[in-house]
């Protein structure tokens, strides 16, 4: 067994961003299932909405990898 030599806050980053892309895949999803079963007015109504969300979250979880890849180079 190896030992992770990764700091903590290189560990939350990287963990948050499974969890977004993971997040991301579900709504495409959803989305593609929605427009199946005709729900478009449904996703169109609610885009903008999520399309701020996700864009608000993409720059913090950026910033957050950026911060943690310069500790990660400096140690």
């Amino acid at each position: 067994m190896t030992k992770n030599h990764h700091s903590p806050l290189f560990r939350l980053a990287s963990g948050f961003l499974k969890y977004f892309l993971l997040a991301l895949v579900g709504l495409a999803i959803a989305w593609v299932l929605s427009m199946t079963f005709g729900g478009s007015y449904f996703v169109v109504m609610l885009l903008p909405l999520v399309e701020d969300w996700i864009l608000r979250l993409a720059i913090i979880l950026l910033c957050l990898m950026v911060t943690a890849i310069i500790f990660e180079s400096l140690r």
